[in-house]
């Protein structure tokens, strides 16, 4: 079985982000960027799956600027196959993201889909339930385990109420969550043994993708800071205090 893994090149997470002084975006200047903390789950769980013998090929896919390029490198270097890079140097949305892993699917014919549940830049948690909308495939979210057994994948996932299983037929798509596994590093030999893995670049004009943005960003904001508390002596001064901020009748 064929394993497509979904990856995007953001702002390492240890990195506090930077907003513009013209209020139109986060400042990406000499800012360390990494691979999706998200992605690197799924393409861990993909290795494992492979490790397993229940994959035979794991191709890495990313949709962004050339730079990208070193995010799929260290997919590679973690154990993937061979790499595809979709260039834009302009923002993708999510339907248009879906759309050209759509058409990657529809070549290579993956026997699953993994991609990380959300981007940890725009915290949109849409491209994979888009992708499996425009496939017609059957989805697992927020997967926290996966199983293969023969065409049916058996995703573990937690909701309200505890945890819920549910059997997709592949091929499917699954989205990870951080409960799933703990990606590994990648060690120096397989980063130099990266360097020579096969990399395709294209363009979404090669999909018959349009880019187009369908969103328009008014204006990017810090959270506003945290006020100081209040102590208070007693409940009976408590209450006065809710009252008085109109948190109670």
């Amino acid at each position: 079985m064929k394993v497509l893994v979904a990856v995007k090149r953001v702002i390492d997470y240890n990195v506090k982000p930077r907003v513009r002084m013209d209020g139109s975006g986060v400042d990406l200047a000499n800012v360390k960027m990494s691979m999706n903390p998200f992605d690197e789950i799924a393409v861990e769980e993909a290795i494992r799956l492979k490790e397993k013998g229940a994959a035979t090929e794991i191709v890495a896919v990313s949709v962004g600027p050339a730079k990208a390029q070193e995010t799929l490198r260290t997919a590679l270097a973690m154990g993937s196959d061979r790499a595809i890079l979709v260039q834009s140097d302009d923002e993708v949305e999510p339907l248009a993201v879906a759309k050209i892993l759509k058409a990657i699917a529809d070549e290579e014919q993956p026997g699953l889909v993994i991609l990380g549940k959300q981007a940890i830049d725009d915290d949109s948690n849409q491209v994979g339930q888009m992708l499996a909308a425009l496939m017609g495939r059957p989805q697992g979210t927020f997967a926290s385990k996966v199983e293969i057994a023969g065409d049916t994948v058996n995703v573990t996932r937690e909701v309200d109420g505890g945890l819920e299983t549910v059997a997709l037929k592949s091929p499917a798509i699954v989205t990870t969550d951080l409960r799933l596994n703990e990606p590994r590093y990648a060690s120096l030999p397989n980063i130099m043994k990266a360097k020579s893995k096969p990399l395709v670049q294209k363009t979404p004009a090669d999909y018959g993708v349009d880019t187009a943005p369908r969103l328009t960003t008014l204006k990017v904001e810090e959270p506003a800071k945290r006020q100081a508390g209040i102590k208070v002596g007693s409940v009976d001064e408590l209450v006065d205090k809710l009252k008085d901020l109109g948190v109670v009748a």
